[in-house]
């Protein structure tokens, strides 16, 4: 199941003495044992696998996808930001 790590957001911030949009894209996690096809709902769930001393679970065993949501935004003098 996936989790979010990163919410998506925008800000303005001032960089160099410029107004400056600052888009923050929505991050999404899977992690997935790869021997078991367990998924894990957060890191720590992983890692609590690959210490427990009870399964089998290595650190290596653990796949980790990454997917990254970016925004669209409209950028140039048609979009009449900033």
């Amino acid at each position: 199941m996936p989790f979010i790590e990163q919410e998506a957001k925008e800000e303005i911030k001032i960089i160099e003495g410029k107004k400056t949009k600052v888009i923050t894209p929505e991050v999404e996690i899977t992690l997935t044992n790869t021997q078991t096809g367990q998924e894990y709902m957060s890191d720590a769930e992983a890692d609590a696998d690959v210490n427990n001393p009870n399964t089998a679970t290595q650190r290596e065993h653990i796949r980790r996808d990454v997917h990254v949501k970016v925004a669209q935004i409209n950028i140039g003098a048609q979009s009449k930001e900033l």
